[in-house]
């Protein structure tokens, strides 16, 4: 039970605590009490189906028990030790993510999160290199620390500028919103051609490494054409330039694989992740590199460490988790439930005129409302995402677009009870706003 109710909540935490991401004063959060599965519960008892999964983290779903057990069973045991000791599950966990990453990665570096991860791949890859530029995409999100939201090529840069230097971002390969004006079917894969021009403008041997997110996650979930990550690496190795992925949001299973890189059969030279690591159960992120990489730093010295580097307890809930993907086939279920997903949002796009795209692999998926087809004029979302949180569904927004994106473990009768109210809400606030339609 509840010792404060709804109000005191939210007051308290209002009064006494930030939140990010927006102005203070009109900010009313929901208060969190209760989480199970693919819903939560506020303070006043309402309870909600996450198609947010949070922030796009919760992958094996809340609560589960068998890691909520894992943690208690390690906290009981121990529950820290300093970065330069050695642990158990530490260990294990690194070897574990040298088993389930593609190629040859093999060596982790552990944090406390996504942002961080990035920071650390950007050193590394300059200690590598003896290089400084990071090449990184404009339509891309790494994270809100110091370098992170440098790489970050959106507007939520813009306020830290100015920031860490020689990043450099280029165009990209967004095909409902072609930079180049060409279409789908008259495409010219001009998104890659523009990637090697910028090396050369920039000057290969200043560039230590191009950062991209295996599928562009929170600026509209972007999925590159086929051919686009097998000619990054083709760049990269051309150049003698890293390639990172970071697959904080788009690993541990949210597009169908452990990791979407996996997709188009590339091995990147470095993979920094978070999120469904642990599923937000600890904090923790990891920074995981190849075997040259890693042997560099055998007789040159890693100048960079962080006090809760490899935290034993966040390693213990990171093999729980990573269990949990593995015994109840989460990964497999991202791309049953996905297949069913991606054929429902194309129904509701060809019902419903407000959606200009759908866009969707594995349990990873958006669809983008406009007012004009032809124009392609963004439509504002809040009605129809006010009108979900009414009927107990939360959904992540960024811009125009909206992003299905549940915890692993949801089923299609539990999709369906989502899709059903987006299908009501589309029907009853956006739809009219659109010019021209039918």
């Amino acid at each position: 039970m509840n010792r404060l109710s709804a109000q005191e909540i939210v007051d308290l935490n209002k009064e006494y605590t930030f939140f990010s991401w927006s102005a203070q004063g009109p900010f009313q959060p929901i208060p969190v009490t209760r989480a199970e599965g693919v819903y939560f519960w506020d303070a006043n008892g309402k309870r909600y189906l996450d198609f947010a999964s949070q922030l796009v983290n919760t992958n094996t779903g809340h609560q589960h028990p068998k890691v909520i057990r894992a943690i208690q069973e390690q906290a009981a045991i121990l529950t820290f030790a300093s970065p330069s000791m050695a642990t158990e599950p530490r260990g294990l966990l690194g070897k574990k993510l040298a088993e389930i990453t593609p190629g040859d990665l093999k060596k982790t570096f552990f944090t406390l999160g996504g942002a961080e991860a990035n920071e650390n791949a950007i050193k590394i890859a300059r200690f590598y290199t003896g290089r400084h530029k990071i090449l990184a995409r404009y339509r891309s999100y790494h994270g809100a620390t110091h370098g992170a939201v440098t790489l970050t090529g959106d507007y939520r840069r813009l306020p830290a500028e100015p920031a860490m230097p020689g990043v450099v971002h280029f165009l990209d390969p967004y095909c409902y919103r072609c930079p180049f004006g060409w279409t789908r079917e008259t495409c010219h894969r001009e998104c890659i051609k523009h990637v090697e021009e910028v090396v050369q403008h920039e000057g290969p041997d200043h560039i230590a490494a191009i950062i991209l997110e295996g599928v562009t996650g929170t600026n509209g979930l972007i999925i590159p054409p086929d051919e686009y990550w097998p000619r990054m690496r083709e760049i990269c190795d051309k150049y003698g330039i890293l390639l990172i992925s970071d697959e904080v949001m788009s690993g541990w299973g949210r597009t169908g694989e452990w990791f979407a890189v996996n997709h188009w059969n590339v091995v990147p030279d470095i993979i920094t992740t978070a999120k469904g690591l642990t599923s937000g159960y600890i904090p923790l992120g990891a920074v995981i590199v190849r075997e040259k990489i890693a042997r560099y730093f055998d007789d040159h010295v890693l100048y960079t460490g962080l006090t809760y580097n490899g935290h034993a307890l966040a390693c213990a809930a990171a093999l729980a988790n990573i269990e949990v993907y593995e015994e109840e086939g989460l990964i497999e279920n991202a791309r049953k439930v996905g297949a069913y997903l991606g054929r429902r949002l194309e129904e509701l796009k060809q019902k419903h005129p407000s959606i200009g795209d759908v866009r969707y692999i594995g349990l990873f998926s958006a669809f983008e409302l406009v007012k004009d087809h032809q124009t392609k004029e963004p439509l504002d979302p809040t009605p129809l995402r006010d009108f979900l949180l009414e009927h107990g569904v939360y959904m992540f927004g960024f811009k125009n677009i909206l992003f299905v994106v549940p915890p692993l473990v949801i089923t299609e009768e539990q999709l369906d009870e989502g899709l059903n109210w987006i299908d009501e809400g589309l029907s009853e606030l956006m739809d009219p706003l659109v010019v021209g339609r039918s």
